[in-house]
């Protein structure tokens, strides 16, 4: 499987080949300007002792503070770790907010702990990252297997750590303690946004059928808006199983029957097919929104949807893009697609600076300026450039990150 760091940087230099930029500046792209690693000593709940190996990379803070989620994952490690603090900086950059690029993580599977372990495991992160984020430094957030309860108990711990009290350390909290209005939906929302102005562009039908891979908060979201606006959901996978429906699967329905049996597989009127044939359905959109390497050289000519939107980081590998590319399919990129997120992490941020607690409708209303504004920009640039939108969206974040440089 490709390390997704070097998927990475491959992608930095095809972007490279469309639009030079200075090798001085590319070179201090090609390493994070620190990276962290952690042990986590944690007494279990049978008294014995266990070492979590614990991560953060504070990538490129050129344009403000580092952000980036907490990632608690058993495949987790430093390359997948920079990677996705790599794309964080050029996501902020993309969506013009006021932030650099950092990730974190545990290497663990959170499934296997129980409550007590995950909280005890949660504030023993912040422990020792304590010295090296904070409000204006670095504000970390969620990510996969990580919640609000979990930022809370992070912040919490922080707030005991150095008594700040301003609670703009972490994003993604309860609303009670800061958290904003609609950071639950945003990515999958902000996604959504995206791919209304790239339907239009393409000319897709009014109703799309759409296969949805990751069946999590993001995918989860997206394949619930999505089914609201008329279009038809015929593939739906979680992280034990894929259904299909020709004729449309009730997300409403999904999720009741997921929240009662622990997963989707089984679905009444569905057709239990794996991941990879999720992929090659024919369909108008595929959303792939689970992990990285999920399109690669080996699947990338079987694919059949006429529209690609990555609400997960880093679902395409470089050659698989060459390939989409050469076939005519358009892909909306990650760093474009899934920065809703990210933006209204932002927004959190800022209302916890100014200690103010915004609407719901105001937050979405500027998610969604922002959100059309960027994807207008990357698919109008990508055709100036004779490009794919990847690479537009690569040359518009580093000339951002290189003016903020200067």
């Amino acid at each position: 499987m490709n390390n997704p760091f070097q998927n990475a940087m491959s992608q930095l230099q095809r972007a490279n080949k469309v639009k030079q930029f200075s090798p001085e500046f590319l070179s201090r792209l090609h390493q994070p300007n620190r990276q962290i690693n952690i042990a986590i000593p944690i007494t279990m709940d049978d008294g014995t002792l266990h070492i979590f190996e614990g991560y953060r990379v504070q990538y490129n803070n050129a344009r403000g503070p580092y952000k980036g989620g907490i990632r608690f994952h058993q495949d987790t490690d430093i390359n997948e770790v920079k990677a996705l603090a790599f794309w964080m900086a050029l996501k902020c950059a993309v969506a013009n907010i006021p932030m650099g690029g950092g990730k974190g993580g545990i290497t663990v599977n959170p499934k296997l702990l129980s409550k007590g372990e995950l909280e005890r495991l949660s504030r023993g992160w912040i422990k020792l990252m304590a010295p090296v984020i904070g409000p204006h430094t670095d504000v970390p957030a969620p990510d996969v297997n990580t919640t609000p309860e979990i930022m809370s108990w992070m912040v919490d711990e922080y707030t005991k750590i150095t008594n700040d009290t301003t609670n703009a350390v972490i994003t993604g909290k309860p609303i009670e303690i800061g958290g904003s209005e609609g950071r639950g939906i945003a990515t999958g929302l902000g996604g959504v946004y995206s791919f209304n102005v790239i339907k239009e562009k393409l000319a897709l039908p009014a109703s799309c059928t759409i296969a949805v891979q990751g069946f999590g908060n993001v995918g989860g979201h997206a394949a619930e808006i999505l089914a609201e606006q008329g279009h038809k959901i015929v593939a739906l996978s979680d992280s034990k199983g894929a259904i299909y429906s020709e004729g449309g699967l009730d997300i409403k329905m999904v999720n009741e029957y997921k929240k009662a049996n622990g997963h989707i597989e089984g679905f009444p009127n569905s057709r239990t097919i794996t991941n990879a044939e999720l992929l090659e359905i024919q369909c108008d959109v595929l959303i792939p929104a689970a992990l990285e390497n999920q399109i690669t050289q080996d699947n990338a000519n079987n694919i059949k949807a006429k529209l690609i939107v990555e609400l997960a980081n880093g679902p395409t590998t470089p050659e698989a893009d060459d390939i989409l590319l050469a076939r005519g399919i358009p892909l909306v990129p990650d760093i474009l697609a899934n920065a809703g997120g990210v933006t209204v992490s932002t927004f959190e941020w800022e209302q916890n600076i100014k200690g103010e607690h915004w609407a719901e409708v105001d937050v979405l209303g500027k998610l969604k300026k922002i959100m059309e504004e960027e994807t207008n920009l990357v698919y109008e640039r990508s055709k100036e450039l004779n490009t794919d939108m990847r690479r537009s969206a690569f040359i518009i974040a580093l000339e951002r990150i290189e003016q903020a440089t200067k």
